[in-house]
């Protein structure tokens, strides 16, 4: 390379001496000596080709793949022609980038995850069609939660390298977290068709089949996953998630306990297995499954938060708090737990706080149908009925098959009066979670006020509560006024007293044989098909009061009055702690003096012990064998009082004048702000002033019978 014009012969001379001492040095291998000769010369000329091309080797065989790169850069930059310089520039390219990859995948290893990303960005900067770096870099995407940058860095992959089966099946993963389900299907089903022994695509391929709710074929791949790998843990949990939401438990269960069989500390096969548990009503088992998920993993915010909804279930509520908030604590963007979290509170009756959950929940997710939900409900509990409305709204605004949010809202506007738009969204409760299975003769024509009915026959049938029964039982003479012929099919414990009913041809029990008949209706769809108003309810009696028992004069005492009473209903009704009370409470309404029969047949054990201390108060359930038993001794008495059960329905059905007790919010039936019910009129309401409040409730009604009957 000539000098340039300024170099002196002597500085010229000089360069020429040292880069041939350097030549030599180089060719002898020693490096050291031709690395300083090679600095020299760049010292005094900084464009010298041979000299930076040279230095560039050096620091190749040296390992210094950086700087030989930029020497080397420089070199090419001077002489492009140089074929030997571009071959050997793209060697020590490789080199570098091969080092820097090296030390990327250390940093990755280490979760250093910004720094080895950092180098990955730099290799591709260097060499942009570098085929690990890109790898690399698309699966650190995914690692950090980028899946759209991954799913581009997986797809250049691909382009290189179509028939990479794990990148297809890295791809589909990314899909799935975008949720783009069908497209990682496409990628899992690629995977597998370049490599069919691939377990992980197999269980990933169940993975996005669950998510599209096809469960049957998610529980195959899963199957095929532990084919391949017996000792696929992953792939039996995610087996009994399967079966779990195909609404098998106990299959899933064992599925769950393989997966700790083979994973001994597997926390999510634990708190998956208590889910199964729960959902079996194993209650007990469930939490112990959860403590021990959370034993091997403190922080499983999920694990918190099913540990709650587990204590909530054993009537545990404080507990299921303090559970919920722990899942909270650990995760403060978990929007389940603030809805979880919100339920619990609206169950102690802390409704603004449950409102300020929800919405929490709602502010974290705002696509949350599930709390939008039970924000209306809270809302409806503070009587914001408006504000309630638009909650449910939003619910199924976000998910139009929302059948919950539906029929919530449905027994919001029946509850306000608004019949019209109620009854309609009452039907949803079919397409409830709780109710999905086809309905008892759902398999029938279904009658909702058309066809014409004219000598059709007809099965009027009972779906929920004896209550329900007897309030809509009164529609079948409306059916036989359209020319029908009726049938109708009643809890056992209510044939005998149906037996007579207007406008019925037969009365059958649950479970009786059945005769041939052309359509059915559920008795409470029997409103939205008469199209039923406030003004066109009728709160006359129905139901024909039975003949004395044989057995009632020698069990009632001969006194008057004679007041009836039932304080409690069943149990298991979703609202039985807003509409029962224990007897010791209800009791305090009842002035000395008075005949009191209780006109409950089912009497829970802590009642018993309090009826036993009140010898005046006469229990008759020994007798009581069916609703014709209960609605002939009603008839001896001069007024029953009652909570919202199936006895005040049978009073109202029947005529008996009935004084009814209701919570602040009371079933949808009792409208609001009123004391007479369109349902019956021998009914008045008497209702909590507050949320809880039953306290002015039985001492309004106290001093109601005091006035009424006097004390003695």
């Amino acid at each position: 390379m000539k000098p340039p014009p300024q170099t002196t012969p002597q500085v010229a001379s000089f360069i020429t001496k040292q880069f041939n001492s350097a030549l030599v040095a180089f060719q002898t291998g020693d490096l050291d000596r031709a690395e300083r000769a090679l600095q020299m010369v760049l010292e005094q000329s900084r464009h010298h080709f041979d000299a930076l091309y040279l230095l560039g080797i050096v620091k190749a065989q040296r390992k210094e793949y950086a700087a030989a790169l930029r020497l080397l850069d420089e070199a090419v930059a001077l002489r492009p022609d140089i074929q030997e310089a571009q071959q050997n520039r793209r060697i020590v390219l490789a080199q570098c980038c091969e080092a820097r990859i090296r030390e990327a995948l250390v940093l990755h290893q280490q979760g250093r995850l910004d720094e080895a990303d950092a180098i990955y960005q730099e290799v591709l900067q260097r060499d942009p069609d570098n085929f690990d770096a890109i790898q690399l870099r698309g699966t650190l995407a995914a690692q950090k939660g980028d899946y759209a940058c991954a799913l581009e860095y997986f797809q250049r992959v691909l382009a290189i390298k179509p028939d990479f089966a794990e990148v297809h099946c890295n791809r589909g993963n990314a899909l799935k977290e975008l949720k783009r389900f069908d497209e990682a299907l496409a990628s899992y089903d690629r995977a597998i068709a370049i490599k069919s022994g691939y377990a992980d695509a197999h269980n990933n391929r169940g993975l996005a089949l669950h998510e599209l709710k096809r469960f049957d074929e998610a529980l195959a791949s899963y199957d095929r996953a532990i084919a391949i790998r017996p000792g696929y843990a992953d792939a039996c949990n995610n087996r009994g998630n399967a079966l779990l939401e195909m609404k098998r438990p106990e299959d899933a269960l064992a599925s769950y306990d393989r997966a700790i069989a083979i994973t001994p500390e597997y926390a999510d096969a634990y708190n998956n297995r208590g889910n199964a548990l729960k959902d079996m009503k194993r209650l007990d088992d469930a939490l112990a499954s959860y403590d021990r998920a959370i034993a091997i993993k403190p922080d499983f915010a999920e694990a918190y938060d099913n540990r709650g909804a587990a204590l909530l279930e054993l009537g545990r509520p404080e507990d299921a708090l303090a559970s919920h908030g722990l899942a909270i604590a650990i995760k403060p963007d978990y929007a389940d737990a603030y809805n979880n979290q919100g339920i619990v509170l609206q169950k102690l009756k802390r409704l603004d706080d449950a409102l300020a959950s929800y919405e929490q929940a709602i502010a974290i997710r705002p696509d949350d149908a599930g709390a939008f939900n039970n924000r209306g409900n809270a809302l409806k509990e503070l009587k914001r009925f408006d504000e309630a409305l638009a909650s449910y709204e939003r619910a199924f605004a976000i998910k139009p098959d929302f059948a919950e949010a539906h029929w919530n809202q449905g027994l919001c506007r029946l509850l306000i009066g608004d019949f019209a738009k109620g009854w309609e969204q009452y039907e949803w409760r079919w397409q409830r979670e709780k109710r999905k299975e086809n309905p008892r003769h759902g398999n029938r024509p279904l009658w909702l006020g058309s066809p014409d009915l004219s000598g059709k026959t007809i099965l009027l049938w009972s779906e929920q509560g004896l209550g329900d029964t007897l309030q809509f039982c009164r529609y079948a003479r409306l059916v036989a006024d359209l020319g029908a012929t009726v049938y109708l099919e009643v809890q056992q414990s209510l044939k005998a007293l149906l037996k007579d009913l207007d406008g019925v041809a037969s009365v059958f029990g649950e479970g009786d044989a059945l005769p041939e008949f052309d359509c059915q209706c559920p008795l409470l769809s029997l409103p939205l098909a008469f199209r039923t108003t406030q003004a066109t309810i009728s709160g006359a009696p129905y139901i024909r009061v039975p003949a004395p028992r044989p057995w009632m004069a020698a069990s009632l005492r001969g006194a008057r009055p004679r007041i009836g009473v039932a304080w409690s209903g069943n149990m298991g009704h979703s609202n039985d702690q807003n509409r029962s009370l224990p007897f010791l409470r209800f009791q305090s309404l009842l002035p000395p003096g008075l005949e009191v029969v209780c006109l409950q047949k089912d009497i829970r054990d802590a009642d018993r012990v309090a009826l036993a201390m009140h010898p005046e108060i006469q229990a008759v359930d020994s007798h009581l064998n069916d609703f014709t038993d209960t609605a002939a001794l009603m008839h001896e008495l001069d007024l029953v009082v009652a909570v919202d059960t199936s006895i005040a329905h049978l009073a109202g059905a029947t005529g008996k004048e009935v004084w009814l007790l209701l919570p602040w919010i009371p079933d949808w039936r009792w409208l609001l702000d009123r004391t007479d019910s369109p349902w019956y009129d021998s009914v008045t309401l008497f209702r909590q002033p507050a949320i809880g409040d039953w306290d002015s409730v039985l001492a309004e009604v106290r001093q109601k019978l005091i006035g009424r009957f006097g004390a003695r």
